[in-house]
């Protein structure tokens, strides 16, 4: 991904991200690229001196490329980070994009699994055919991957950044560096811990990373979206299923159960509770639904 080679500002900002904010590296790619578009569209003047008619002007031009809205607004957002950046790091005064009104998205709900499928997913790794030329541990490691994200509700980035000191058995808890480098502590179900003390005791895992890839290094994102989708073509489960629906499992069968939305925050780590709200609209949806099959007068 090309981005100019000479802008200290923006160079500056994108070591700020990886270092202190602790984004993971496809946020950092994307910002990246935000930038570098908007400066192929914008080249002058500098970012001090642009003005909110310049980025006005650049949200005119992505609508006449028939740039998609949620992409608009990931530019956008990445630009306002940005400047975030430098009125506080960079004594920039004046926000030029404080302005500037982004189109609107048609919100959608997340989607998540039922509990049903939740325990056809789970119990895949021990069921699927090993794979050949495969560690003999490595079906555990994957039941253990699928029981922590359920459990805990963790992000992607957050769960193969796990240590094995991370995980405390006795307090039935993960420690976890979550965004922006906070940490926060989850608690972990008994099938979950134990699943992970099966691996570990499988691979022979004493120390360092959590989840070993075959070769024994730190198992990286893209091989958990690849474990995942191999085993879902073992299941009966219609929809595509990412990491991260799995986590949208966890909220909302939380608050199906009654736990209130606070301690939802605290658990998935959202800054805003304004994030977490999305899941009541997914319980309020059910429950209308429930109501109009259920209710004679409906």
């Amino acid at each position: 991904m090309s981005h100019p080679p000479t802008d200290p500002l923006a160079e500056a900002f994108f070591r700020w991200l990886e270092v202190e904010r602790n984004v993971s590296p496809r946020t950092l790619v994307n910002y990246r690229h935000a930038l570098a578009l908007f400066r192929r569209g914008v080249p002058e003047p500098g970012w001090r001196e642009l003005t909110s008619d310049d980025f006005r002007r650049y949200l005119f031009a992505c609508g006449k490329r028939d740039m998609a809205r949620p992409t608009i607004r990931l530019h956008f957002a990445a630009l306002r980070t940005f400047y975030k950046f430098l009125n506080q790091r960079h004594g920039l005064r004046d926000n030029p994009l404080s302005a500037v009104q982004l189109p609107k998205l048609d919100r959608k709900l997340p989607v998540f699994l039922t509990a049903t499928q939740i325990e056809e997913l789970l119990s895949a790794p021990l069921r699927v055919e090993k794979q050949a030329q495969a560690p003999v541990w490595m079906p555990a490691r994957d039941a253990a991957i699928l029981e922590l994200f359920y459990s805990s509700g963790l992000r992607l980035a957050e769960l193969v950044a796990l240590d094995v000191k991370d995980v405390d058995v006795f307090s039935e808890t993960v420690r976890v560096l979550g965004k922006g480098r906070k940490e926060r502590v989850v608690p972990v179900g008994a099938p979950a811990l134990e699943a992970i003390q099966r691996y570990r005791q499988a691979a022979r895992v004493e120390t360092g990373p959590l989840f070993l890839s075959k070769v024994r290094s730190r198992l990286t994102a893209a091989n958990v979206w690849l474990a995942i989708q191999r085993y879902l073509r073992h299941t009966s489960i219609p929809v595509r299923i990412s990491p991260h629906k799995l986590r949208h499992s966890f909220a909302t069968h939380l608050l199906d159960a009654g736990a209130d939305l606070r301690s939802v925050q605290a658990l998935l780590g959202h800054s805003s509770l304004s994030t977490t709200q999305i899941y009541t609209h997914v319980t309020t949806e059910r429950l209308k639904k429930a109501y109009d099959q259920a209710h004679p007068r409906a």
